[in-house]
């Protein structure tokens, strides 16, 4: 290949990343081998290099240090040097890095001393993600994360290699240190937020990805694939990505040729005519995503073979085959030219990067990984749509580059129990878009309880992706599994795409706001040691904590145990109405249909009112709200044609909506305000369905625009504390007010939850009529539990009991 390619072919425009990365000039202090840039108060660049060169570019990690210069005061005293600003304390002694000679005293935001950092400290941090899960029968090690209770990280990016304006990567020249430290305290999500200022912002995702993922490994042929699908709308069960494995492609090849998990040529015996089969995909409103492993480059026998070859200068005669060299500009151009573009014309939105090779490229500290998630991120973009490539992390920085595949799980509990942790945690690299193997991929087992849970957890997941493994015995249809099972994964993979309109406005705070979707609980009450005890529990988005259940149900009792802590405050339950008092650690008990899904008192979480099955993803004519009783709530539903190119202000439509909740009985009024922004990407005409959940039964007034009345239909269901307002379609700029006349959270049904647990659970009778006795008879909730407890109950009935006579205390 020709070796002064880079003069020759400059890399096109959109495979360059814009980024400001010289600091102001008055944020930085130097010297002749050290210079400090304060680039915020809690977080500094710190350099030292023996040739004294210093470094302005981009890197792999950091994109942008054009901050704002905060505060800070110098002092030079000649053989030490401090820099102060109100939450750090630099010292050092200008001599290279020591332990004794470089230390940072950190402050928490009220300016008290937290710790204190000292060159070569070891930081205990909280944790981050890893490359990927491949294999994982349970938990993994992490690498480390941003954030840590002693409120300080340091990032070592010295050994990071260089992003050029003109998109290439280049090693550094000098050797040296290059580190930051991150000295935010407690103020987790702040840290977060100049992390993603520093090293780019998470991409606004498509609207597609958030919906359902189909994905098997699986010899599929065109006809087998289309009656799948066909078959999933019978179900009535919605899918926005179909996902083609490695199969799509020619797989048994000479092996003369090596081996055939490389390959760009469709395999015409399965597919003759992919061009067909992939608008009749479309035509059903699915994306598909084909999956590649390019590490075998181009042989000779791929169709795009002559047409590289000659590109690159190869004789095509000669059968030689063009090696996979990312590092080479022309072969990188040639390489989306000749393997991809063409597949992308004839249908292929978007790229499964598998690269399972490790990490070896002509450029010493290069990651073929770290490039292809770089280079086909920003080429996805070439044709006016947004951006997005699924691929493995690659380190810091890699949430540019959204979304992960986080790998070949094998299907056990112990997988399933690793995940939510991993998920949340993964945040604390700012990487916040996994896409897990939902159900897990092979080996392991079938357990239909395993794979519902699987599901359940996938809803309340970044991306609900279902996949397995090519064994005739491991696939994820719901059909497949028995009846209690398969018809709770239905209910589960429709309420993904209801959840559509809260997730993409989650997904436009990820991008704006630097806040994930996913969220450890102490990122909100950093305080608390309670909220770094539930590693499986987080927020998810503004409204919702999930507890996903990770373990199998009692066989007595017919439920499973989730160890929770609620943070202070009332919390009702999404999908049963219970109300509970929050500020304590509590075991919530689930039955297989549902898992512990909470919403704070004044949540407000938009969905869509999918009463006739589609799987489009489109801004929807018909809304469902869920509003929860007990303090005032608001939000405001974020919408956009889904998968413009930019992520620019005029794209979006914003609907605010408000509760004012009653106090001491009190009206309660529920607003809707008038569409405003880009009304034209949502409907003119709107229904709702106003669910208000943990609410007792009352009166009420609907009114539209100026007050008119509006005749709408009411229906409370006692079971669930839930009351429903169905409002007729209105203009959507219009105002939509409903009052309720007398504001009142419910109070929990105790007697009948406590028959309906003992009704399923499989013991004597003569003992549930014992047990139901006490509780009708118990004075109150103290009273019942010793009464209970001098039964000597099987620990999971007595848990389960406790925490329906318990959740209002």
């Amino acid at each position: 290949m020709n070796t002064t390619t880079q003069e020759l072919l400059p890399l096109p425009e959109h495979l360059r990343f814009a980024s400001e990365p010289a600091a102001s000039a008055g944020a930085v202090i130097q010297g002749d081998c050290y210079r400090f840039t304060v680039l915020t108060p809690a977080l500094i660049r710190m350099e030292y290099s023996p040739e004294g060169g210093f470094e302005d570019r981009a890197t792999q990690m950091v994109m942008n240090r054009k901050f704002p210069v905060p505060d800070f005061r110098v002092t030079d005293l000649g053989n030490r040097l401090e820099i102060m600003t109100d939450r750090l304390q630099l010292t050092y002694d200008k001599a290279p890095f020591s332990r004794h000679g470089l230390s940072v005293k950190v402050r928490n935001e009220s300016g008290h001393l937290l710790s204190v950092w000292h060159y070569g400290d070891e930081v205990q941090d909280l944790g981050g993600t890893a490359r990927t899960l491949d294999n994982a029968d349970g938990a993994i090690p992490l690498e480390p994360g941003l954030l840590s209770l002693a409120g300080y990280t340091v990032v070592d990016d010295s050994r990071s290699l260089l992003l050029e304006a003109d998109g290439t990567v280049q090693q550094r020249e000098q050797d040296g240190l290059d580190l930051y430290l991150f000295g935010y305290g407690h103020e987790y999500l702040k840290c977060l937020k100049d992390f993603y200022r520093l090293c780019g912002s998470t991409p606004l995702l498509p609207r597609y990805a958030l919906g359902n993922w189909w994905s098997r490994y699986y010899r599929y042929s065109e006809e087998e694939y289309m009656s799948l699908i066909e078959r999933f709308g019978q179900e009535q069960l919605p899918f926005s990505v179909a996902v083609m494995d490695m199969d799509w492609h020619l797989v048994d090849i000479d092996p003369k040729y090596g081996s055939g998990w490389t390959g760009y040529t469709w395999n015409r015996e399965l597919f003759p005519d992919p061009q067909r089969f992939l608008d009749w995909l479309h035509g059903r409103g699915l994306r598909v995503t084909l999956n590649v492993h390019p590490a075998d480059g181009v042989r000779s026998f791929e169709e795009p073979y002559l047409a590289i070859a000659a590109e690159l200068g190869m004789d095509p005669e000669q059968g030689e085959a063009v090696e996979f060299d990312i590092t080479d500009p022309e072969f990188l151009q040639a390489y989306f030219k000749f393997l991809h573009h063409p597949l992308e014309e004839e249908g292929v939105d978007f790229w499964w990067i598998d690269w399972q090779q490790g990490g070896i490229t002509r450029v010493p500290g290069l990651d073929p990984l770290w490039m292809l998630n770089h280079y086909h991120y920003l080429d996805s973009g070439r044709r006016g749509k947004r951006r997005l490539t699924f691929s493995r992390y690659a380190g810091l920085g890699s949430h540019r580059y959204p979304v992960g595949f986080s790998g070949d799980t094998i299907i056990t509990w112990e997988s399933l129990d690793f995940q939510p942790y991993f998920t949340a945690t993964a945040s604390n690299s700012g990487y916040g878009w996994w896409s897990h193997d939902i159900g897990g991929h092979m080996g392991g087992y079938l357990d239909d309880e395993l794979a519902l849970r699987w599901v359940q957890f996938g809803v309340f997941s970044p991306l609900l992706r279902l996949h397995s493994s090519a064994s005739p015995f491991n696939s994820k249809e719901p059909w497949r599994f028995n009846r209690i099972a398969g018809e709770a994964m239905k209910d589960s993979l429709r309420l993904r795409h209801r959840l559509l309109p809260y997730l993409y406005t989650m997904n436009r705070y990820a991008s704006r706001e630097g806040s994930p979707l996913v969220q450890p609980m102490y990122y909100h009450h950093a305080e608390q040691r309670e909220a770094y005890g539930v590693p499986n529990q987080y927020y998810f988005g503004t409204e919702l904590i999930a507890c996903p259940i990770t373990q199998p149900v009692h066989s007595k009792t017919g439920v499973a145990e989730f160890k929770a802590w609620l943070p202070e405050g009332l919390w009702t339950d999404f999908f049963s109405g219970r109300v509970y008092d929050g500020g304590r650690r509590l075991s919530l008990y689930r039955t297989l249909e549902q898992i512990p899904v909470l919403a704070k008192a004044g949540a407000i979480v938009p969905m869509a009112d999918l009463s006739e099955h589609t799987s489009a993803v489109d801004n929807p004519q018909q809304l469902e709200v869920r509003v929860f009783a007990g303090a005032d709530g608001q939000f405001q539903l974020w919408e956009d044609a889904g998968d413009t190119a930019e992520d620019l202000d005029g794209n979006w439509c914003v609907t605010g909506m408000a509760l004012a909740w009653g106090q001491a009985g009190q009206s309660t009024v529920f607003t809707i305000q008038p569409a405003q922004g880009n009304t034209a990407v949502v409907p003119e005409r709107r229904s709702w369905k106003l669910v208000f959940m943990g609410c007792a039964e009352t009166d009420v007034t609907v009114q539209a625009g100026g007050g008119a009345a509006v005749a709408a239909e009411t229906k409370y269901d006692e079971a669930s504390h839930t009351l429903t307002v169905t409002v007729p379609e209105l203009e959507v700029t219009e105002e939509l007010t409903v009052t309720l006349t007398t504001a009142r959270v419910a109070v929990n049904r105790v007697e009948e939850e406590v028959f309906a647990l003992l009704n399923r659970a499989q013991i004597r009778f003569d003992h549930k009529e014992q047990i139901y006795r006490l509780v009708k008879e118990s004075s109150g909730p103290a009273a019942t539990l010793a009464a209970l407890a001098s039964l000597e109950l099987e620990p999971a009935l007595y848990g389960a009991i406790c925490e329906i006579v318990t959740a209002r205390l």
